[in-house]
């Protein structure tokens, strides 16, 4: 099925989308790990609902946030190498973890993502298995 090109146009789609997912992944968990370093405050008091929601959060949540950003950080970076994988159409295992990193912060390019990848996959170069 590789060469038809039916289906090219999806598995660049997806592509692209897991790297705009992971960058802006990246962005949270630079920015999420920045206010937890700097213990900057993510409510602002001037706002009628959000001081509520931030009476929520425990006191010391500085280290479960920088796990967090962390997280957040390493699951961007998976998320372009395998949204460049898939453009490349080197390694379909590659894409879909990348695909699927984009997903797991649960939003609608991400989804869009891993749907177009897992449609690609006869895009893929034969793998030794």
């Amino acid at each position: 099925m590789a060469g038809n090109g039916d289906r090219g146009g999806l598995l660049s789609a997806g592509g692209v989308l897991s790297i705009i997912v992971g960058a802006c992944q990246i962005a949270a968990g630079v920015l999420l790990a920045i206010v937890t370093v700097f213990e900057m405050g993510l409510w602002q008091p001037d706002l009628p609902v959000l001081p509520r929601l931030g009476g929520m959060l425990p006191v010391e949540a500085g280290i479960p946030l920088l796990i967090a950003a962390g997280v957040v950080l390493v699951l961007g970076i998976l998320a372009i190498f395998g949204g460049a994988s898939a453009l490349k159409r080197s390694s379909y295992g590659m894409a879909l973890v990348g695909a699927l990193c984009a997903f797991l912060t649960v939003n609608v390019l991400g989804l869009l993502a891993l749907i177009f990848v897992s449609l690609g996959s006869g895009e893929f170069e034969s793998e030794a298995v």
